[in-house]
């Protein structure tokens, strides 16, 4: 089994004590500015950083009277600091804090997504090439359509995590930026050099221009990143349980000692958590949408997006997590069946050879109009009666006067079906990074 992975859980990230814990770093970033240019003396930001503290407790008390999370918090850093408190939140409007720590937690989120993606993609580049040449049916509408190998089923899938790798770290340097420029974004009770200084420190760039809070198109952004995330593992599962069909039955999740499928039918074997995954990715998508509305607010600053915020962001993201760690266990650990590929490969009983037979004739000069009304005529025969489409057209006269029966044969060979399977695996791991 492979081992789950041991980084920090995305959920502690969304917590109050982290939160507020950002706050802290953000106004700590600001006194040592104010210290660099004098402001503060050197004795006066020792002491604060020693004694500066907090419980999520006593702010949520003070809360309850001032109706204000950034002065509770503040009051309960006040009460630990003492006097030399009035140095903290100097020349500062909440949204300094509160932004500025936003982005740290987000950036911080989303370089855990994108180790979660590196694993991901490295789990399926492995089955991928494991299952290169394996060859199953490829189906268009559901319907048998001509045979490919797993292989590039799966390597479809790994360019498209590919994708999602990049789209991460374009919204991470969308959203690695802070704003520490005052109430409405002037810098009036401010010098410039205190938000520059103070972002180095926690390692962010300064939106070049603000009102009150950085502008919501970067959060959407980065929202956006994880729907669409979200909805390729939902893509993935989705294949996975028509995989699972029993009368398909090719590749199945992992079932493990113990488990159960159904209370009344002992014999089931459900694709519950492919059927999680897909249930569970319908919720950063529909965060999307709020995600969007948050954009338009009122003039310099409303706070309507807030509220939505504390919801869609740690959901949005901790649903993505273990939708990840989910997809890479599944698929780490699946049950692939070669045998059943090939033995639905041939449930048609040759059907899906048929443009290679028209292909074929119109080589040998039969019009292509001609070839396809040959050879559709022998296929509903084939498909209406169930009989074998290889024997139809071995017995066709019209098709005998073009083909040979080593010709036939020929159409009816999987081996062209795999020739340039290295062509295009070659084509999309020459990009790895």
């Amino acid at each position: 089994m492979i081992k789950r992975y041991t980084l920090p859980k995305m959920g502690s990230m969304w917590t109050d004590q982290n939160r507020y814990q950002k706050w802290l770093d953000v106004e700590i970033a600001v006194c040592e500015a104010w210290n660099e240019l004098g402001k503060i003396p050197d004795e006066a930001l020792k002491e604060i950083k020693d004694k500066a503290d907090f419980t999520t407790d006593r702010i949520d008390e003070i809360e309850k009277v001032v109706k204000h999370d950034v002065i509770a918090f503040l009051t309960s850093v006040a009460e630990h600091i003492g006097n030399l408190s009035r140095y903290v939140h100097l020349g500062l409007t909440s949204y300094d804090v509160v932004d500025t720590s936003l982005s740290l937690l987000i950036k911080e989120a989303l370089e855990k997504t994108r180790k979660d993606l590196v694993r991901l993609r490295d789990v399926i580049r492995k089955q991928a090439l494991i299952h290169k040449t394996t060859v199953i049916i490829g189906r268009t509408h559901g319907v048998h359509a001509e045979p490919i190998t797993f292989g590039i089923k799966l390597l479809v899938w790994y360019e498209e995590i590919q994708r999602h790798i990049k789209r991460v770290d374009a919204a991470l340097e969308g959203i690695s930026v802070g704003r520490i420029a005052g109430a409405v974004g002037t810098y009036i009770h401010l010098d410039p050099k205190i938000e520059k200084i103070a972002l180095k420190k926690l390692g962010l760039k300064a939106a070049k221009v603000s009102t009150q809070i950085l502008q919501r198109d970067r959060h959407a952004e980065v929202v956006s990143v994880l729907a669409l995330i979200c909805a390729s593992l939902d893509k993935f599962a989705v294949e996975l349980r028509h995989l699972q069909k029993t009368e398909v039955l090719e590749v199945e999740e992992p079932f493990t000692k113990g488990q159960k499928g159904s209370s009344a039918m002992p014999h089931k074997k459900n694709p519950v958590r492919a059927e999680r995954i897909s249930g569970l990715a319908r919720i950063p998508r529909s965060n999307l949408q709020t995600a969007m509305e948050n954009i338009a607010l009122w003039h310099e600053r409303d706070i309507s997006h807030s509220s939505a915020e504390r919801i869609i962001l740690p959901d949005s993201f901790i649903i993505t997590d273990f939708l990840l760690s989910e997809t890479e266990n599944i698929i780490a650990n699946w049950n692939v069946d070669p045998e059943k590929m090939k033995k639905n490969v041939n449930v048609t009983k040759g059907l899906v050879f048929s443009q290679g037979v028209m292909l074929a004739l119109t080589r040998a000069g039969m019009s292509r109009e001609t070839a396809y009304k040959r050879v559709q005529t022998n296929s509903m025969k084939a498909w209406e009666n169930n009989l074998d489409f290889k024997e139809l057209i071995q017995s066709d006269p019209e098709i005998q006067k073009q083909l040979s029966p080593q010709e036939i044969d020929k159409c009816f060979s999987l081996d062209p079906y795999i020739d340039k399977i290295d062509y295009i695996f070659n084509r999309v791991l020459s990009d790895e990074d």
